[in-house]
């Protein structure tokens, strides 16, 4: 496995990353069994970082990684670096009801990662959307104090903008910007991605396939469970599902030319747009990371870029990433 640095102080870590997310929640049902078979598999092929949140299905997402770690190879267990994300309230029944970015909750979230987590610190730690209430600066603070304490090593961000960005470097090392970022979601490109490298900031890159979109084996008639969030999605819905699939069928003809897969190509194409870049591939299933596996073996030289740039121009994505709802909470789109 290729090895990548977060930024110029955040830790080294494989060039790919494993999301754990899908393993909890927001995609259906997931199999324990098969999630814990997966991130073994991961860590297997030379993977060391998997990225979390504290919200994920309210602490399952935690404690798989805590199960998982503890029944894996003391070497493999060594290496790993997790990174989680905080600050989202939820309901009993599921809901969002908002975020809190407070010093005092910050510590009190770690607090309790930690223990689920079953490990003594965080290796990068980060608030999952900024709190409209509490300046940026009070809460990158808070987790600065964390790291101070040996409980943090490294300090994230998650979906701010390039202003947001300037103002938590002011107060602290920032290792990497986790941010959604792919073939169909190229908004960094204008000004954050700029920011980030003006002031040696990584980027950990989610959605790289866009929730399955540009995989190549999510179809036009797939019916969608209940607990899935993508029935809920702007990009999944009626002529707007139709239209971003007619780009994948565009991507598919060039990866076909060059005997990889649809998912191969777009997760290779994130990889080339810099060495600061690390994706996370959102794999749930073996069979789907051994084919994440394989991007990184795939070189992408200046005509291939070329045709994946005509077949799928910036902006061509139809419908927004998220609902409208949703969107309001996302610093990087301000």
């Amino acid at each position: 496995m290729q090895t990548r640095t977060l930024g110029t102080t955040g830790p080294q870590t494989s060039a790919l990353g494993l999301g754990c997310m899908g393993m909890s929640a927001l995609y259906g049902d997931s199999d324990r069994s098969e999630s814990l078979a997966t991130v073994h598999a991961a860590l297997d092929a030379g993977i060391t970082l998997l990225d979390t949140g504290d919200f994920y299905g309210m602490g399952h997402n935690e404690l798989l990684i805590n199960e998982a770690l503890r029944t894996a190879p003391a070497a493999a267990r060594e290496k790993a670096r997790i990174s989680v994300k905080f600050g989202a309230l939820r309901t009993v029944e599921g809901g969002f009801t908002g975020y809190d970015g407070r010093p005092n909750a910050v510590k009190n979230f770690a607090a309790y990662s930690l223990q689920r987590l079953g490990t003594d610190h965080i290796d990068i730690y980060r608030i999952a959307r900024v709190d409209p209430d509490v300046p940026i600066e009070e809460t990158v603070g808070a987790i600065a104090e964390l790291v101070e304490a040996g409980h943090v090593r490294h300090i994230g961000l998650s979906e701010v903008g390039a202003q947001t960005l300037r103002r938590a470097a002011a107060v602290a090392p920032i290792s990497d910007l986790q941010i959604e970022y792919s073939l169909l979601s190229r908004g960094i490109e204008e000004a954050i991605l700029p920011t980030a490298r003006e002031l040696g900031i990584g980027i950990t890159a989610y959605g790289v396939l866009s929730r399955g979109l540009i995989s190549g084996h999510f179809t036009r008639d797939r019916k969608l469970a209940a607990n899935d969030f993508r029935g809920m999605s702007p990009r999944f819905q009626g002529e707007n599902l139709d239209r971003n699939l007619d780009l994948v069928d565009a991507l598919r003809k060039i990866a076909d030319q060059k005997g990889v897969s649809v998912a191969q190509t777009a997760i290779a194409w994130v990889l080339s747009r810099g060495t600061d870049i690390v994706p996370l591939v959102g794999a749930r299933r073996r069979d789907r990371l051994t084919e994440a596996l394989g991007a990184p073996d795939v070189t992408l030289d200046a005509d291939d870029l070329s045709a994946i740039e005509h077949a799928i121009p910036p902006g061509a994505a139809a419908g927004d990433r998220y609902p409208t709802e949703q969107m309001a909470h996302l610093d990087s789109e301000h």
